[in-house]
Formats: structure tokens, C-alpha cells, sequence
């Protein structure tokens, strides 16, 4: 744990970091299935996942908070002659990948294509939010005016 107390004498409203870092290292890399990320534009990405062997149907997408889930199972299909694996390369088991979204990232959608998952994502910072320039306003020599009332 890092000790954030003279972050704190130089900021304000920051007094959630702490639990936002202790978060994101409660997160770890999954190494099942690959994915890439992507960064499409400046506020545009993409998680691309590689699921060959599962359908649309064994697949979820969930976002609580600032955390993004996919997971992947697959439902026992029943056949008549079972197969019998001599090498079997292509993984089915059952996963679940969590990603941390940073704040104003939304989920836009997700494509299902050639065994690939596509999930689409997006930066929107609220106006209220984006950088503003306040002008400064100043009568030199006279009396103040609020509201067509004269102030000394």
C-alpha cells in the first residue's frame, strides 16, 4: 500500500484514490482467451478477444461500475457419436476476464465475427467536465456594478 498523505495536502476531491488503486491491483492480466486492446482514436477503443469454439449464446458482457466482465461458457451440446479427441488444441473451457475502465469509458457495443469478439468503447467527458476558461472581468477607475446597482 502506498502512502498517499502529501498527495492529499495538494489536491481536493482526490480522497478516493486510495480505494481506486487498491481496486486495480485486486485486477490481474488474464492469459485466457487472447486479446488485444486497441486504440482506434484519440477517445475510441476496442477490445478484441479470440473465442474460437463458442457462440454468440456461451457469451456475456456485463459492465458494473467502472469494471468491465466477459465471460465464456459453453453449453454441453449432445450428439449422437461424441468425438474422441486425439490432440485437442482448441480450448473450451469455462473464463472470465475483468477490465478496469477509466472514468467516462462507456461500452458502445460488441460484434461477434470469425470466432473474434469485438467490444467497442468510448471516452465521453461530460461538457461540464472539459476544460473551460474563465475570464476575469475588472472596471479600472470606477465603482462596481451588481445587477445596475452601484457598490462603493
Amino acid at each position: 500500500m502506498f502512502d498517499l498523505t502529501s498527495l492529499y495536502r495538494s489536491t481536493v476531491g482526490f480522497d478516493h484514490l486510495a480505494q481506486m488503486l487498491d481496486d486495480i491491483s485486486g485486477f490481474e492480466a488474464p492469459s485466457y482467451p487472447p486479446y488485444n486492446i486497441e486504440r482506434i482514436d484519440e477517445d475510441q477503443y476496442r477490445i478484441t478477444m479470440a473465442v474460437a469454439g463458442f457462440r454468440e449464446a456461451d457469451l456475456n458482457i456485463e459492465v458494473k461500475g467502472n469494471t468491465l466482465t466477459i465471460s465464456g461458457k459453453k453449453t454441453a451440446e449432445k450428439t449422437a457419436n461424441p468425438a474422441q479427441f486425439l490432440h485437442q488444441g482448441i480450448a473450451s473451457r469455462a473464463f472470465e476476464c475483468r477490465f478496469q475502465l477509466a472514468g467516462f469509458v462507456e461500452v458502445r457495443g460488441a460484434e461477434f465475427e470469425n470466432g473474434l469478439l469485438h467490444v467497442a468503447l468510448k471516452r465521453e467527458i461530460p461538457e461540464a467536465m472539459k476544460p473551460r476558461t474563465i475570464v476575469i472581468q475588472s472596471q479600472p477607475g470606477g465603482p462596481k456594478t451588481i445587477a445596475n446597482k452601484k457598490v462603493a
